[in-house]
């Protein structure tokens, strides 16, 4: 057992879900098998600490409790929710808690990510059992101060009482050298019995933000702090050669220009100096007679080209192939930006040996140990300190920034703080990749016999540094790519999953729910299109196919409450209007969402979203509802409006002004129902992106009888 003193809480927690690989006496495919088994319930990814102990709690001197959180708070609200469990256990009142950045200097430093929609579902358990431990340990030693017997004793809001006595918490750690880990695990609360979770508590953090506080990765800073611009690629397949820093040396306030095998940068006084002497630096960039246009992009991206895998196969889909009654589409999606309000920015203190690090990044111990890999600093001696995010959306899961910035700040000897440009974070950053749908399917009855899903897509996790090289050998498909691509239909008796991986010459990766967005757009689109040669109602037709196990029932439990909520195909609407519905499971959260449109001067307006949503347990309702509108929001604008070109090796647009996002005046109004089926938390920031861009496209087509196949569908126009 860990012995600890004073103020701070440490504890060694227990391993989270560990997942051994052994191609000796597995083999391939069995691995592979369990492996999409697992990712499509969202059980592979639990939380664990290093096997180092960590500072998780701290008692302060007024009583209020400080909660080292290891999850990043980048609007989603998991600061609130994670004060929520660990009040709950700890037997404090919500004021009482202040959640901060846990820094990898004093840990929990986690050994996952900030993304995946797990920060609440990972932790729960966990954090719940720490905090009980802390409330049982803080009791124990009420016993000896006292002088109460240990059953008599309870904790409430911060203080333990028993027999007419009273005692702090902070007195009780100011009163204790030593502790000792209670011999047995305290037993958690019943739901029954809480008093905090499942309330619609207010944010944490919401003081801080409308007062402005600097608490952004832009806003870091450190005495003496100077400013840096790294020259980038101006184009993908750019090769630096030759630079000249005369002109660049003579803007006032410029301090220095650093050459680096892979950056070149000027360091000035103030930001503005360093954009301009950047701006007069001349570099030879090689390579352009091969530039890369989008008409590669879309030669690359197809089915039948690329690698394949069979990412799922259930029963016979042979007939699929001979049979004239087979129905067919292919549906597009193309490259988009993550568009995050706060581009990616990083200060970093080089001094004697060490370095601290403020920065906004959803990695925290990868951006730790690319440091320590670039440099040769040791990992213990790299003190990264995250900050909030002004949007995160798995932009912010690479950051080479980091790096430079700590370089910088080794061979100027002063802070350094670097930042993205915004042009740079179109073109410098990672993109969503461009996707190709062909689904077809054979009815039977009114039922579907057979269905396939081909998914053509460039890298999402294949490639990152947070996903091992050898992973496309192991696991062939990208889950990334195929994320949201497997049927949640499972009545259906033959079905198929084909992935084919085309590689880019660019970087393509994370963005938030990785493929749900453009799989669930193909696979519900493509649903409708059955019910409505099946003739049946597009909700029935769904609930037909879906298989009656405890999954199952989920799902058919949130198609009903949409469509209760909506009055989905048992109300009239106004004239010119319709309704479309579309659902997805994912992190084993289901989701239903139905959409309804009109045509406005030729284009598509959404009037109101209903959704339907089962995250099991509900920490905080309206965290679980502000989830909800944001995803349907992204969704909504990716779907609508956004879209990304290559032209000449560079993208295009690569200004917020010209890329083309949903406004306020394109925001519907947003209805959300939350079911809560099970004694535990799943995820909740993704799911939701998942329903939107079908539902709207059922809508339309229920409308007008076009079926958009491509997005954005501002492409199509309507008389």
């Amino acid at each position: 057992m860990w012995k600890v003193t004073r103020r701070n809480f440490l504890i060694k927690t227990g391993a989270g879900l560990g997942l051994a690989l052994g191609l000796g006496w597995v083999g391939k495919k069995a691995i592979r098998g369990f492996f999409v088994e697992q990712a499509d319930k969202g059980a592979l990814v639990q939380f664990s600490t290093d096997t180092e102990p960590q500072y998780w709690f701290e008692i302060q001197e007024d009583n209020s409790v400080l909660f080292h959180s290891p999850k990043i708070e980048m609007g989603q609200g998991v600061f609130s929710a994670l004060a929520q469990i660990v009040a709950e256990e700890l037997e404090v009142s919500i004021s009482q808690i202040k959640v901060v950045h846990s820094s990898t200097a004093h840990g929990p430093i986690d050994p996952n990510t900030t993304g995946g929609s797990d920060s609440i579902s990972s932790t729960f358990s966990q954090l719940s059992m720490l905090a009980a431990l802390m409330r049982e340990m803080l009791r124990e030693r009420a016993v000896v101060l006292l002088g109460v017997a240990l059953p008599k004793l309870i904790a409430q809001n911060g203080y333990v009482l028993g027999q007419g006595k009273k005692i702090s918490y902070a007195q009780i750690v100011a009163k204790t050298n030593e502790w000792v880990l209670p011999n047995e695990e305290p037993a958690l609360k019943i739901p029954e019995k809480y008093k905090l979770i499942g309330k619609a508590i207010p944010r944490v953090d919401l003081e801080s933000k409308v007062r402005a506080e600097p608490i952004f990765g832009i806003d870091a800073t450190f005495p003496d702090l100077v400013y840096a611009t790294v020259a980038r690629p101006p184009f993908f397949g750019a090769t630096r050669g030759a630079v000249n820093a005369q002109e660049a040396l003579k803007i006032a306030g410029v301090i220095k220009v650093v050459e680096q095998p892979d950056f070149v940068a000027v360091v000035a006084k103030t930001r503005y100096e360093a954009i301009l002497a950047k701006q007069k630096l001349q570099i030879t960039w090689t390579n352009a007679d091969a530039l890369i246009q989008q008409k590669d992009v879309n030669d690359i991206v197809q089915i039948e080209k690329g690698e394949l895998t069979v990412v799922q196969e259930n029963g016979d889909i042979s007939e699929l192939t001979d049979s004239k009654d087979t129905i067919t589409l292919e549906f597009y999606t193309p490259l988009g930006a993550h568009a995050q309000m706060e581009p990616n920015g990083v200060t970093a203190h080089y001094k004697d040996g060490k370095v601290t690090v403020k920065m906004s990044t959803q990695s925290v111990k990868n951006t730790r140990n690319e440091i320590a890999e670039a440099t040769g600093l040791l990992a213990e001696d790299i003190d990264i300190q995250p900050t909030f995010m002004g949007g995160g959306f798995g932009r912010r899961l690479y950051t080479p920034h980091a790096y430079e910035a700590v370089v910088l700040s080794q061979e100027i000897g002063l802070p350094v703080h670097v930042l993205f440009e915004r042009e740079q974070e179109f073109q410098n950053g990672y993109l969503r990749p461009p996707t190709q749908h062909r689904l077809s399917a054979k009815l039977h009855q009114n039922r579907i016999e057979a269905i396939e899903h081909q998914i053509a897509s460039g890298d999402v996790a294949f490639g990152s540094s947070l996903v091992p090289s050898f992973a496309p050998t192991l696991l062939g498909a990208d889950f990334g790519a195929w994320r949201g691509g497997l049927f949640h239909y499972e009545a259906i008796p033959n079905s198929s999953v084909k992935y084919w991986r085309c590689q880019l010459p660019f970087f393509t990766s994370w963005w938030r729910g990785l493929g749900l967005m453009a799989n669930s757009f193909a696979i519900e689109s493509f649903i409708d299109e059955l019910a409505k040669k099946a003739n049946q109602n597009p909700i029935d037709f769904r609930l037909a196919h879906i298989k009656q196990d405890e999954r199952g029932q989920r799902l058919v439990g949130v198609l009903k409450e949409v469509q209760k909520m909506s009055g989905f195909g048992q109300k009239t609407l106004p004239v010119g209007h319709a309704m479309g519905v579309a659902c997805a499971t994912d992190v084993n959260t289901p989701v239903a969402q139905v959409a309804e449109v009109k045509i406005e001067n030729g284009a598509i307006k959404v009037l109101k979203v209903y959704c339907a949503i089962d995250p099991g347990l509900v920490i905080n309702p309206d965290g679980v509802k502000a989830q909800c509108e944001g995803a349907i929001t992204m969704g909504l604008s990716a779907s609508m409006f956004e879209e990304l070109t290559i032209e000449d090796g560079k993208v295009t647009p690569n200004q917020y002004l010209q890329y083309q996002m949903a406004l306020i005046r394109d925001t519907p109004d947003i209805e959300v129902s939350i079911l809560s089926t099970g004694a535990t938390p799943r995820g909740v920031g993704e799911p939701p992106m998942g329903p939107i861009a079908p539902a709207i496209a059922n809508a339309v087509a229920a409308l007008t009888g076009t079926r958009m196949t491509k997005i954005p569908f501002k492409q199509y126009q309507f008389s």
